[in-house]
């Protein structure tokens, strides 16, 4: 199917690894212009090579290196890529840790990161897609914001809060052609999460896939993939809200999460 993206001008936050690679890679395979980004020029620019020779034309892809956690990091953004056509929410950090040992400091970096990144890019963005009367907002939220983790209970609020703001900015769009829509992966087998897996494995004596069966077994025990989906699975959804074929499509919460979440609604 032809996404119908040639020339369409993209960011996605937080895309040197994982999701946000994939997600980048997907768009530019549609003809989309993609800018890419990390929080060092060094991490960009690996990123930005790797998509040229997977024979992307040179000219539809590059980085700009920001931290987008801070509202001065948002700037600096601000004035490399003033307009985009659609934008990709996917810069997060997530980490496991006991509610109790969970500071201040770090529920403010979780929010900083995973949220306001977020709320700030779009509160740029948006006025321009709907002056031009066409644009993409997604966020990459999370199934975990549906059903909150008992190990990283920090992440799961800021994914839940991700879909509060998606839903609200949706109403802003009524009766235009743009769309704010969130889109909530599974457990996914991107970068942070494959090391994860291989310290365990090491420190436990086991094989990765061993600590993976382990892990869908009693971790997330109501998958129905019961395996670590891939960022291209993940992608390939998002390339697809991303669209102008998914006009029909706003103000939703679209699971790609393996049927982690039992719910029909």
């Amino acid at each position: 199917m032809n996404l119908d993206l040639e020339g369409k001008r993209v960011f996605v936050s937080g895309s040197t690894a994982g999701i946000g690679l994939a997600v980048a890679s997907a768009l530019l395979l549609e003809g989309a212009s993609v800018i890419v980004n990390g929080r060092t020029n060094a991490r960009v620019a690996a990123a930005v090579e790797r998509l040229r020779t997977s024979g992307i034309p040179a000219s539809n892809v590059r980085g700009v290196a920001a931290d987008l956690g801070s509202a001065s990091g948002i700037t600096e953004l601000l004035r490399e890529v003033p307009e985009v056509d659609i934008l990709v929410n996917n810069v997060g950090i997530f980490e496991a840790k006991p509610f109790g040992d969970i500071t201040d400091e770090e529920w403010q970096r979780f929010f900083d990161v995973n949220v306001l990144s977020g709320v700030r890019l779009s509160r740029a963005y948006l006025p321009g897609m709907l002056a031009r009367n066409w644009g993409r907002i997604i966020f990459v939220s999370s199934e975990s914001g549906l059903q909150i983790p008992a190990e990283m209970i920090h992440y799961g609020v800021t994914k839940t809060a991700q879909l509060g703001v998606a839903r609200g900015l949706a109403e802003l769009t009524a009766g235009t052609n743009v769309t704010v829509n969130s889109v909530l992966p599974g457990p996914t087998k991107s970068e942070g999460v494959g090391d994860f897996v291989a310290g365990l494995a090491a420190q436990q004596g086991k094989s990765p896939g061993d600590v993976e069966r382990d892990f869908f077994r009693t971790a997330r025990p109501t998958s129905l993939l019961q395996r670590f989906e891939t960022p291209d699975e993940i992608a390939a959804v998002i390339a697809f809200v991303a669209s102008p074929r998914a006009s029909a499509i706003n103000g939703s919460s679209l699971r790609a999460d393996g049927g982690v979440v039992r719910s029909i609604a």
